[in-house]
């Protein structure tokens, strides 16, 4: 049996406000270690060792958790930060059987939203949409006034009290008592 690596496809997910890297377990290795790095440098985040035996997880940072199945070790991030944002790593060494093989597998570059600014942006819209619908309106109310002034003013003087049944006659308009 050949060691398998070659089809070695990391999903990446975000789910629930978490990025989960899973990675296919290699096929006929009976120890390897999958290793999460960090950054440029390389700084390690989390990683997992399997032996014949036993399962061994390390992590050191607050934000990584690490899950194995038979099939795959997932890496899960959770509440990550704009401070998170950089290029992640996955690293693979395979102990048994022999020969001692270790490899980069894939680099994957991270982007986090910040939820902040997402939270002002929307608030932001909000005002923004309020004040321009407040001002139309405003707008719209100040034109209705000064039409129903004119419409007022025009009724007020073009009404005819003698005119209303004959409105061919020629009759002066009646004046209004004025109080």
């Amino acid at each position: 049996d050949q060691v398998n690596i070659s089809d070695a496809q990391v999903m990446v997910e975000f789910e629930n406000g978490n990025f989960n890297f899973t990675f296919p377990n290699p096929k006929n290795v009976d120890e390897f270690s999958i290793t999460l790095l960090k950054g440029r440098e390389k700084k390690e985040i989390c990683a997992l060792h399997l032996g014949k035996d036993k399962v061994t997880t390390r992590s050191n940072v607050s934000y990584c958790q690490t899950q194995n199945s038979s099939n795959s070790t997932t890496f899960i991030l959770k509440n990550l930060e704009r401070k998170h944002i950089d290029i992640y790593t996955y690293y693979l060494e395979i102990l048994l059987p022999p020969p001692y093989i270790d490899c980069c597998l894939k680099e994957i570059y991270l982007l986090v939203p910040d939820k902040e600014d997402c939270f002002s942006l929307g608030l932001m819209l909000w005002i923004i949409i309020g004040l321009i619908i407040f001002a139309i309106s405003c707008v719209c109310c100040a034109v209705a006034c000064c039409l129903r002034n004119k419409n007022q003013k025009c009724e007020s003087s073009s009404h005819e009290y003698n005119s209303e049944y004959m409105p061919m006659a020629a009759v002066n308009a009646a004046k209004k008592p004025r109080i």
